[in-house]
């Protein structure tokens, strides 16, 4: 993507968000549909879970409907968009923790009573390659996470991923290197048991 087009978009968002400021709703409506894919991938990236996914987008979505008053520079409309995403579903990785350890809890206890029921035998597995892929992403650790899901499935320049991320752009590189080498040496071991 050059420039000269990035430019363009940020112009787009910088008229909205002014429009927005002035107490056009409408444009509201326009920066989430021009901007919805990235968060996405901004959350995913934090997250690595698409069943929190959705809940978590639509977070984001409320409190940038409720904060927008108090951006003071709209020029940093990405940045700012991008880091209420990440705490978004930084929150939501603490919640998921605190209900994983009641839910340990509970299987602990469970476990004392006795086995559970045999599994059903006509439980399915998904052996789809996305689902595959997907799954070894989501065990990149966050940092290396965030800059790959922003890169290659987001199709963001290292500029805006810098930007948005508060990182230097050589940060941002290596994160990506490291991020590809652990993923596809993580493919690889998973090939060999298959």
């Amino acid at each position: 993507m050059t420039r000269k087009v990035l430019d363009a978009g940020n112009d787009r968002d910088l008229r909205l968000i002014e429009a927005l400021l002035r107490g056009d709703q409408d444009s509201f409506r326009e920066l989430v549909r021009r901007s919805e894919r990235w968060v996405r991938g901004i959350v995913y990236s934090v997250l690595g879970d698409l069943d929190l996914l959705d809940d978590v987008v639509q977070e984001v979505w409320i409190s940038a409907w409720r904060q927008i008053g108090g951006l003071e520079r709209p020029g940093s409309w990405r940045a700012w968009l991008a880091s209420l995403a990440r705490n978004a579903a930084i929150d939501a990785l603490r919640r998921r923790s605190s209900r994983r350890k009641h839910l340990d809890r509970f299987r602990e206890r469970e476990a004392v009573r006795g086995p559970p029921e045999a599994d059903p035998p006509c439980r399915l597995e998904i052996e789809d390659e996305h689902r595959v892929a997907l799954d070894a992403i989501s065990r990149l650790p966050a940092r290396y996470r965030e800059v790959f899901v922003l890169r290659h499935l987001e199709d963001w320049s290292y500029a805006e991923i810098a930007e948005a991320l508060s990182l230097p752009r050589e940060t941002v590189e290596t994160r990506l290197v490291r991020a590809r080498r652990m993923l596809r040496e993580r493919l690889e071991r998973q090939a060999r048991k298959a």
